[in-house]
């Protein structure tokens, strides 16, 4: 008996790999073996195929190689489920898909966004004459979130337009929306159109010259995705983007940037901390997917300099420390904000950059998410109290110099 032409096998194994087709998800492919060349598809919410061999001559291999082999050929993820737990679970089946695409469920990016402008806005407070009261405030922060939590939407939209094509050849998103064909691509065009419309009936409720500061941030929320295919930095993309409300809060409370000098060298360097810190916190994010955009041909900052990882970290987070102290000197910032915000930002981003396993999914996700409280958190506490404790020394003063105000 003579063995089988494994060249001849191969070549036509091959051609059949090239001519495959990409199935919608939920379609199962057979698995070939012949002549000692096994052809292997694997589903993964879409189809690779590899091309694996097994030189042999006289014999097949055991039995026992074989069904393992078979059951590695046919690992398949698992398929989409409706929600049955959580806010997703709550709402018509016909609007899930929508509360997938601007990840409802999935809050943290929303805060991220928001964090900037809530920044800006307790740093601009004190530089206001007069000081604006703690409601005014508290007002003009909730109205920034109302914009945060509609842009986030809108921008995870546009990200899942662009990434349409990308997004089934990684695990991690191949059952979002679109990716799915849930949601048809102009139908995302349409949901975008009106996420647009409502933020800017947001933007329109501040004073109209942050629709001067606002509209140009657009252009980075468009251009993000697009960043992840021709650059190893999209995050410092990103971070030009999210980092946009650390500019907002000053024209919010009535500042003019370009006539104060003070003001604007202030949002400047908050500015450029935003974005040292997104960079910082998205650099982890990447590695939850680092082996999957490998394959699928998607660049970050993680890919480029995995085993640099920690140093560029470090190197972020002192920079975004340096320039959040910068911005409180411009603002004439108090011991409260030192102490409080860049000393405490400083603590949580050395224990997250030396906690972190790189290597855990788990572990990036759970600092990813935690991250945004515990380092947000302490500078925004560090900011109030500032703000605070100037509000009470400005209404001693004024009370000083107007004691018939004190009097009932």
């Amino acid at each position: 008996m003579r063995p089988p032409n494994v060249s001849r096998v191969s070549t036509a194994a091959s051609k059949i790999s090239r001519g495959l087709q990409l199935t919608p998800a939920g379609q199962r492919i057979p698995f070939y073996a012949r002549g000692g060349v096994g052809l292997r598809v694997l589903q993964t919410g879409f189809l690779r195929q590899q091309l694996g061999r097994q030189h042999q001559t006289h014999h097949l291999a055991s039995p026992a190689v074989e069904h393992q082999a078979k059951l590695e050929n046919h690992r398949i993820l698992p398929a989409y489920q409706p929600p049955n737990s959580g806010i997703l679970s709550l709402i018509p089946a016909s609007w899930v898909p929508y509360a997938e695409l601007i990840r409802i469920d999935k809050p943290t990016g929303t805060y991220y966004l928001y964090f900037p402008c809530l920044f800006s806005t307790l740093m601009a407070a004190p530089m206001v004459s007069p000081m604006p009261s703690v409601g005014s405030v508290v007002g003009t922060s909730l109205l920034f979130f109302s914009g945060a939590l509609i842009m986030r939407g809108a921008g995870c939209t546009i990200n899942d337009l662009w990434d349409r094509n990308l997004d089934p050849h990684v695990s991690r998103t191949r059952l979002r929306p679109i990716a799915r064909r849930a949601i048809s691509p102009f139908n995302g065009l349409v949901f975008t159109g009106a996420q647009l419309l409502a933020g800017l009936g947001i933007l329109i409720q501040f004073p109209a010259p942050c629709l001067f500061y606002g509209i140009p941030s657009l252009l980075f929320v468009a251009s993000y995705p697009l960043a992840k295919r021709v650059t190893y930095y999209p995050q410092f993309v990103l971070g030009l983007t999210f980092s946009w409300g650390a500019i907002m809060g000053f024209p919010a409370l009535g500042i003019d940037l370009l006539s104060n000098g003070s003001a604007l060298t202030a949002a400047a360097c908050l500015y450029g901390s935003n974005i040292a810190w997104t960079v910082l916190y998205d650099m982890i994010y990447a590695h939850m997917d680092i082996k999957d955009d490998a394959k699928a041909g998607i660049k970050s900052i993680a890919l480029k300099h995995d085993s640099q990882t920690k140093q560029i970290l470090t190197g972020l987070a002192t920079t975004q420390i340096a320039l959040l102290a910068a911005a409180g000197i411009a603002t004439g910032a108090g011991p409260a904000f030192f102490i409080g915000s860049c000393g405490g930002a400083a603590v949580t981003l050395a224990l997250m950059i030396r906690k972190v396993n790189l290597k855990s999914v788990k572990n990036c996700w759970w600092w990813f998410v935690n991250g945004c409280w515990i380092t947000g958190g302490t500078i925004s506490l560090g900011l109030a109290a500032d703000y605070l404790i100037q509000l009470s020394d400005k209404s001693t003063a004024d009370d000083d110099k107007n004691p018939e105000r004190c009097q009932y």
